[in-house]
């Protein structure tokens, strides 16, 4: 019996940011899926990272959930080798510094997010941002 291919840690990460924002806009994998033409267990599974999502499905999956195609990109672990720095480089080309996340529980996650986003006021957000990263800054060794 052949070993079970395991999914690319983008295509998990893409997965988790899509679960992500489908749960804090309130939306369920079946509406999702009714909207993309397909059936609720490809979204589990396009959640999951077994299935890739193509870039055309993942621009219309970014305007269901009305966010950038780069939402699904963000705080990724960028897993390509170190550039040449000899190199000439275009405007394409981002050359900022990737890192990688602490896990937290993905309930936690959702649900702060959930939470957050129904915040309406701006400056509430921005206090809420600084309160967080204040106590996760006290919190390194």
């Amino acid at each position: 019996m052949a070993p079970r291919k395991q999914p690319n840690p983008i295509d998990i990460h893409v997965g988790s940011r899509l679960k992500l924002r489908r749960t804090m806009v309130g939306m369920t994998q079946e509406k999702l899926g009714d909207q993309l033409g397909v059936t609720f267990q490809q979204v589990q599974k396009y959640e999951k990272g077994a299935n890739r999502i193509g870039a055309s499905r993942l621009q219309e999956i970014a305007r269901i959930l009305s966010v950038p195609v780069a939402y699904f990109f963000e705080d990724a672990k960028d897993n390509a080798p170190e550039p040449d720095r000899n190199m000439e480089y275009g405007f394409a080309e981002d050359m900022t510094a990737s890192f990688d996340l602490p896990q937290v529980p993905s309930g936690e996650a959702h649900a702060l997010a959930r939470a957050f986003s129904r915040i309406s006021d701006a400056r509430i957000r921005r206090r809420i941002i600084d309160l967080v990263e204040t106590l996760a800054d006290g919190q390194r060794p």
